[in-house]
């Protein structure tokens, strides 16, 4: 078996974040029978599903905690590499701080794949802590049926510009920064039908670190922030109106996406949509005028360093447009919709 002979994706059941375990499933595993200890300084735990842990340094401070893995989502070991790096260093730009020190997690079948593939992996993930100025400074590594690889990130974040989940207001706006579609993408490349110019598109996106969500946190009219992953658009913006007692009226034809008509026309998307969808679909409204098996292949799609969805308010837009722009993310400065006072459903899809 030569290197270029091998496709990394075929060792894994699934690939990138679409991995997650079902949200209802997680609900179960994190139900807890005892009161956990309270710990003051423990600013943001698993209570409220945000993207890391915040911890207070001092009364100025917090030191931000995170990991994340998963199995290939590309074929390509260097690039599978900078994707799980960056992805993992997403949580901590979620929440409105800068990633300090990384230590690797690696499982790898040692008898089914070569060592020196491994070793490109570990080069594609260093490679993204250094564009992020960090060290990749250690970690741990075990045998496992599957390949594996990701960071745990230590972060700090000044308390005042720490972004949440749950801080949306009624009339923020919602921005998105990345397109959706992802998922289907690392669909087609496992099939073998996605495009080269596709193929492209999907590897830059993958790669794209989200380190602008440092200086969206340091801005006031940010009320909330997370980073679109697993969950795809409609989980995790489930989670943010649910979280701040709001309903998000979501405007579907703003809704950024990737190409992936010509995929979907051939019903070219992850097993995880369903898995999605059932966890959280019950919570979804579709307005009539919504395409509605479209708006399902979408919406549920589990996104891998996805892109951070923002809530700002009305005054604060045209800073957050031109912060944006400034930093080459002139197409994603349109609003996608809006939060309004709770409702019946956490999302209203129009």
């Amino acid at each position: 078996m030569t290197e270029e002979s091998i496709r990394l994706t075929k060792y894994s059941h699934g690939g990138g974040c679409g991995c997650k375990i079902a949200p209802q499933v997680l609900d179960e595993i994190l139900k807890c029978n005892s009161l956990p200890p309270a710990y003051e300084k423990l600013l943001v735990g698993n209570e409220g599903r945000d993207d890391a842990a915040v911890y207070a340094l001092d009364d100025d401070s917090c030191l931000i905690a995170t990991t994340d893995f998963f199995t290939p989502i590309v074929d390509d070991p260097f690039i599978f590499g900078q994707v799980a790096a960056a992805n993992a260093l997403s949580d901590v730009y979620a929440m409105g701080g800068h990633p300090i020190l990384a230590l690797a997690i690696l499982g790898w079948p040692i008898e089914k794949l070569p060592v020196e593939v491994a070793r490109q992996v570990m080069e594609g993930g260093r490679s993204i802590c250094l564009e992020a100025g960090i060290p990749l400074a250690g970690g741990h590594s075990i045998d496992t049926p599957e390949p594996i690889f990701g960071l745990a990130v230590n972060g700090l974040v000044p308390v005042n510009h720490l972004k949440q989940n749950n801080g949306a207001q009624p009339g923020d706006l919602m921005l998105l920064t990345k397109p959706i579609g992802i998922g289907i993408y690392a669909t087609a490349a496992k099939k073998g039908v996605i495009s080269n110019e596709d193929r492209d598109t999907f590897y830059h996106q993958l790669t794209r670190t989200n380190s602008i969500g440092r200086q969206l946190g340091a801005m006031a009219g940010v009320h909330a922030m997370t980073d679109v992953t697993g969950f795809g658009l409609g989980g995790h913006l489930v989670e943010m109106a649910t979280e701040s007692g709001l309903t998000a009226e979501l405007n579907y034809k703003n809704i950024p996406r990737l190409n992936v008509s010509h995929y979907l026309s051939q019903n070219v998307f992850p097993d995880a949509t369903y898995r999605n969808w059932n966890g959280y679909g019950d919570k979804i409204h579709l307005g009539g005028n919504v395409n509605a098996l479209e708006a399902f292949q979408l919406l549920p799609d589990p996104q891998t360093n996805g892109g951070l969805l923002i809530a700002v308010s009305p005054e604060s837009l045209s800073s957050v447009q031109k912060l944006l722009t400034d930093h080459g993310y002139h197409e994603f400065t349109q609003p996608i919709g809006q939060f309004t006072d709770k409702g019946e459903k956490a999302v209203v899809v129009m």
